[in-house]
């Protein structure tokens, strides 16, 4: 049940919201840096704001989480309010825009369709997006998303439209026949260049296989990739660490002594990262 003006369920958060409306204001028509911001030099630091939540979202910390989540709503009212400058659109206008589509892209709520499983809200999803104008049910994955990520999103995308595999082993089939193809090819062999851009193609199909098993199995590729990304780092750092208290650079050490420390600090940040 929707609620409206005169009876609203969040008030203390329309206070805030406001108060935090006010203060853009003022900062928009005091501050020399936020009078001189546009939407093309506030697009980069949007991104990187991005990516500290979801650093915080990786780390579990709940108090940085919420201190990254206000510092992207302030980018939200700061893009807003340099729209509502130009008269193309307003903080309002984008709110109701976004209701407005949460309500008819959500009819098994807030009308008469049937949708019982996330499978079928997702195909429900899709199928009102090409109502709504859309050419394809790919065309709504950003351009410019990290490749992982949209693999994935292409793949979910695909498989709202019923395109997909119908069971897990299947997609580990096709992972072991692209790794089949890759390693009988290319691996142990001199490439040419015109091999080096054959094996990319390889390469990439092997990867968008895996991913599509990660999908399959509930995990999340980007997630697990940065979690190893993250666990290299701690383990090299402190493989670094010891061998500067042992007076000796890393050139110096054999493999042998490294893999030492490096099982060390395995055992030291297992199952934190």
């Amino acid at each position: 049940m929707l609620t409206n003006n005169n009876n609203m369920r969040y008030p203390e958060a329309a206070e805030a919201f406001d108060r935090l409306l006010c203060i853009m204001d003022d900062l928009r028509e005091k501050c020399p840096w936020d009078r001189k911001q546009t939407m093309d030099t506030l697009r980069h630091l949007t991104i990187e704001e991005t990516y500290e939540l979801s650093d915080a979202i990786l780390d579990g910390d709940q108090m940085e989480v919420k201190k990254e989540i206000g510092d992207l709503f302030l980018h939200l009212v700061f893009y807003s309010k340099i729209g509502s400058e130009s008269q193309a659109f307003d903080v309002k206008d984008v709110l109701d825009s976004i209701a407005e589509k949460l309500i008819s892209r959500h009819p098994h709520i807030y009308g008469d369709t049937k949708a019982e499983t996330e499978e079928e809200v997702k195909a429900n999803w899709e199928a009102l997006k090409l109502k709504e104008g859309n050419e394809s049910v790919l065309s709504g994955v950003p351009g410019s998303l990290p490749a992982l990520v949209k693999a994935m999103r292409i793949q979910e995308k695909a498989r709202g439209a019923g395109f997909d595999w119908e069971e897990k082993e299947q997609v580990w089939a096709k992972v072991e026949e692209e790794l089949g193809e890759f390693k009988e090819v290319f691996v142990g062999k001199e490439l040419s260049s015109g091999q080096k851009e054959e094996a990319e193609g390889e390469l990439g199909d092997l990867i968008f296989s895996l991913v599509n098993f990660a999908r399959f199995i509930d995990i999340n590729p980007e997630t697990a990739v940065e979690r190893t990304n993250r666990k290299f780092i701690y383990r090299f750092q402190y493989l670094e660490k010891k061998a500067k208290e042992a007076g000796k650079s890393l050139s110096e050490m054999t493999l042998a002594e490294m893999d030492v420390y490096w099982e060390e600090a395995k055992k030291s940040n297992a199952g934190k990262v």
